[in-house]
């Protein structure tokens, strides 16, 4: 019997390795060669840890094209390939300070309890590039492709303002140095809004315009893009001997000869203390006006890279301590109305629930139907949503190739959903407005404002208590406020128990 169900249990793992690797690749397929994703990170590394769980228990189901044996991408045949002369290999991924700890001590059982030092970078979310440089002069451009080929995207490279086209310093013959091509935030909003104002399809991401917009066969295209770099790492050196002994001083090189490289990159000489950089990065990450998923954690020591090695296609002497998500993938379930204290009709998103960042989020800012139009967000959508810092969570545009057909256009509705009185918008406005001084939704919106930090800062009064002093008659404006009695909000916590919950008498005392 126990072999019979350890039969099936091998079989189900098979057909589920099997379906994995399908969705993985496709996945790739759409994120790196047509740069518009379906899923969000978090649930493509979910698919990839699976199928890892999988290939390490029945280690005879790893095939030569699992995702798990070969980084992601495509090299794209329109740009012409360069073979890449080291691998650009992918990183394992730590998302606790116990996989960081667990990292470390594999590296230790490979070359002993001597003293290790670290330095730790912030890990940019964009398109990793390879540049060669011949005499000085930039010579190639590649993407990373599979690791192995890549894309030649030379012209549209020489387009990046940062990235030096020739070194005014003595340098080795040839040289390679590796780094990643970004957008701003900043960048990458106006963008956006150029692309709506045209009617053409949103980035999802910053990640995705950098991607995008380096991958045109059109080099005037890219220059057209708010794009920069980072260089991160020396890949090789011919001709010469290597200036350099360790990855700081690689990096110092690097600076030294006019790269860009990030200022935010610290030496730190224990696991401790890059797991309190990581930790608080984590918490800062949003002060930065480009995306970081996380940091990249590489031991100092070129000697010990050497010694440390490669685990399939991951060195073992670096690993990247992954973020949280800020962004998640659920559908829309309708489109609802808020109305704010001055009459504005505010739409907001009703979703399935989505677990962004560790939140659970249920509704999401739309901001206006303008926006709402110019996205082409319809109820019953797949949407991106994005919860970045303290934020309120916005849909930042939908999946259109997840579409059915059953998808509904939205329009706002031609009176106020609290009054019932006719909204209307003033010409050249972005908003509907309810013009109806006496809506209850205008007035509760106004009595939370008032109590609140931007008004008259209540202690103990929160929009719970607000709306339910509204609602009982206790306080129909904020002058109101100030003829309640202790007696009256005793005898009001006894009426509704189940909407205060002890809320009276936090404010009590």
């Amino acid at each position: 019997m126990a072999q019979i169900a350890e039969d099936r249990a091998f079989q189900e793992a098979r057909l589920r390795a099997e379906e994995l690797r399908s969705l993985i690749n496709y996945h790739d397929y759409r994120y790196f060669v047509l740069d518009s994703p379906e899923i969000s990170d978090a649930e493509y590394d979910e698919l990839v840890r699976e199928l890892r769980r999988i290939e390490g228990r029945y280690p005879q189901l790893i095939t030569p094209d699992s995702p798990t044996q070969r980084v992601s991408g495509q090299p794209v045949e329109a740009f012409g390939i360069v073979e890449h002369r080291t691998p650009m290999l992918s990183l394992a991924n730590a998302f606790s300070a116990d996989d960081l700890r667990a990292w470390e001590r594999r590296a230790r059982n490979i070359v002993g309890d001597g003293r290790l030092s670290y330095v730790v970078e912030p890990k940019i979310d964009g398109l990793a590039v390879a540049l060669v440089y011949e005499d000085g002069r930039l010579a190639t451009g590649a993407t990373r492709g599979d690791g192995i080929r890549g894309e030649n995207i030379t012209q549209n490279l020489r387009t990046i303002r940062s990235i030096p086209l020739t070194l005014q310093k003595k340098v080795p013959p040839r040289f390679e140095v590796r780094g990643e091509v970004y957008m701003t935030k900043s960048g990458f909003d106006r963008l956006n809004e150029e692309r709506a104002d045209r009617g053409e399809p949103l980035f999802a991401n910053p990640r995705n315009a950098a991607a995008g917009s380096v991958r045109q066969l059109d080099p005037r295209i890219t220059a057209s893009r708010p794009l920069d770099v980072w260089l991160y790492q020396l890949g090789w050196v011919e001709g010469a001997p290597s200036p350099v002994n360790t990855h700081l001083e690689a990096l110092d090189w690097m600076r030294g000869l006019g790269f860009r490289v990030n200022p935010h990159i610290e030496r730190l000489k224990n696991l401790d203390a890059v797991i309190a950089h990581c930790e608080s990065w984590e918490r800062r990450r949003e002060e930065l006006d480009y995306d970081i998923d996380g940091m990249v954690v590489k031991i100092d020591s070129f000697a010990l890279w050497q010694e440390l090695g490669y685990v399939g296609r991951e060195p073992r002497w670096a690993i990247a301590y992954k973020f949280p998500p800020t962004q998640g993938v659920t559908k829309l379930l309708k489109i609802g109305v808020n109305v704010g204290r001055t009459g504005s009709l505010n739409p907001y998103a009703v979703l399935e629930p989505v677990g962004i960042g560790g939140v659970t989020v249920k509704l999401a800012t739309l901001h206006n139907e303008d926006d709402i139009r110019r996205k082409d967000i319809r109820e019953g959508d797949w949407v991106i949503v994005q919860r970045a810092g303290e934020v309120i969570p916005q849909v930042v545009g939908p999946v259109a190739s997840r579409r059915t057909g059953k998808e509904r256009r939205w329009r706002m509705p031609k009176k106020c959903p609290s009054c019932g009185a006719p909204v209307a918008r003033e010409e050249g406005e972005a908003m509907y407005y309810c013009p109806n001084t006496a809506c209850p939704a205008q007035a509760r919106r106004l009595l939370e404002h008032f109590v609140g930090r931007g008004g008259m800062d209540i202690e103990g009064i929160g929009e719970r208590l607000a709306y339910t002093l509204y609602d009982s008659g206790l306080a129909k404006d904020p002058g109101d406020l100030y003829s309640l009695t202790k007696e009256r909000l005793v005898a009001l916590e006894l009426r509704h128990p189940e909407r205060l919950g002890g809320a009276i008498g936090d404010f009590l005392q």
